[in-house]
């Protein structure tokens, strides 16, 4: 087999759910689960994710994913984040307890024609800035007057979504927005709320609420891409996906010799360069830089080099330079434990987000305790 292959901690996922409960203690956790949580396999992550001392519910927009879920024997609250698309997947967020997100006057009236024996749970969406998903705040008081008087909406939550939590905005305008909506009549009555994300748990307490939402850290990673100095390291999380290959061939270049596709990195004097089993049909960016000028951070030996020459289908290059005892079978380390996905994705222009999630299936993955 290709020595490929991408290592799942579970201790890891446990650690960093714990990092979250420091942070929002008198919350409740929905673990953000979507995308086959985050590229690492939906199953893999159910041990630590169903556990007592794990999160308490679990979000994520996957209909077959979730009925999955419950059908492996998870019991915990299940949050359906785009909620049902479709009248007739009604009767079986009744039939699997799933909460459902409502976003559009749309679903409301396919809830209020629906024939179910009880009713659901369903998180009200409010639009207050992000612009994608959600109720405007004109439409919120008819819209949850609507679930009340149905008779098929169980416990209503009201949720929003920040868009800049993240960056230089803050959440603060979007936060007026929603405290704007709940003081108005019909809505003081103390309704639950979900707002925080990542970013928001990590950095704006106010926004905790009665239930949080995270996602990114659950994995290890930052959601503040753009500010270094608020690593992943720096709150604590640990890498859940280290991904790890090794040199399978070796290289000896002059000056002027080119490596890869299009020649875009030229050695400048003679040199050592490690091929690698990793490529873009693995997951791994393609517009990784290995020029002259950039490179991409990676781990060859447990010490750090560059990649050079462009990202290939199934291989990609290293400078030795740094490693000068390296050569065939020298482990090498693309992102995870010693070198962060957040680094790795800066890098390439990217999010760790699309790293994580874009792990192709031929890829052998371990799972560890």
């Amino acid at each position: 087999m290709r020595p490929i292959k991408a290592v799942l901690r579970c201790s890891a996922l446990a650690h960093n759910i714990g990092v979250v409960r420091r942070h929002a203690p008198h919350s409740r956790i929905w673990a953000v689960v979507k995308a086959a949580a985050y590229g690492h396999g939906l199953k893999r992550m159910v041990p630590v994710l169903a556990a007592a001392a794990g999160p308490d519910g679990l979000a994520l927009l996957e209909l077959d994913a979730a009925i999955q879920l419950r059908e492996s024997g998870v019991s915990k609250p299940i949050l359906m984040l785009e909620g049902f698309f479709t009248a007739d997947e009604i009767a079986l967020y009744a039939r699997h307890r799933f909460t459902s997100v409502i976003h559009s006057l749309r679903q409301i009236e396919m809830l209020e024609a629906a024939s179910i024996e009880k009713p659901i749970d369903v998180y009200l969406k409010l639009n207050t800035g992000m612009n994608r998903l959600g109720m405007m705040a004109r439409d919120a008081i008819p819209a949850l007057a609507r679930l009340r008087a149905c008779g098929k909406a169980g416990v209503i939550t009201l949720m929003t979504h920040f868009a800049d939590a993240d960056g230089p905005a803050g959440v603060a305008e979007q936060h007026e927005r929603l405290k704007s909506v709940v003081s108005q009549a019909g809505i003081a009555a103390q309704l639950p709320l979900s707002l925080a994300n990542s970013a928001a748990i990590l950095r704006y307490p106010e926004t905790h609420a009665d239930w949080v939402r995270p996602g990114i850290m659950l994995y290890g990673c930052t959601p503040f891409a753009d500010e270094p100095e608020f690593s992943a390291a720096h709150f604590g999380l640990q890498p859940v996906m280290t991904l790890k290959s090794e040199i399978i061939a070796v290289q000896d270049l002059v000056t002027g010799d080119r490596v890869g596709y299009g020649g875009t990195y030229a050695a400048r004097k003679p040199m050592r360069i490690g091929i690698i089993a990793c490529g873009y049909a693995d997951g791994y960016p393609r517009h990784a830089p290995g020029t002259n000028q950039h490179g991409t951070p990676v781990l060859v030996g447990g010490r750090r080099t560059r990649t050079v020459g462009r990202v290939s289908m199934d291989m990609i290059y290293a400078d030795l330079t740094p490693v000068p005892d390296a050569g065939v079978g020298t482990p090498v380390t693309l992102w995870g434990e010693g070198l962060s996905a957040d680094e790795v994705a800066d890098a390439a222009g990217t999010v760790s987000y699309e790293l994580l999630c874009a792990l192709t299936p031929r890829v052998a993955v371990e799972v560890l305790e």
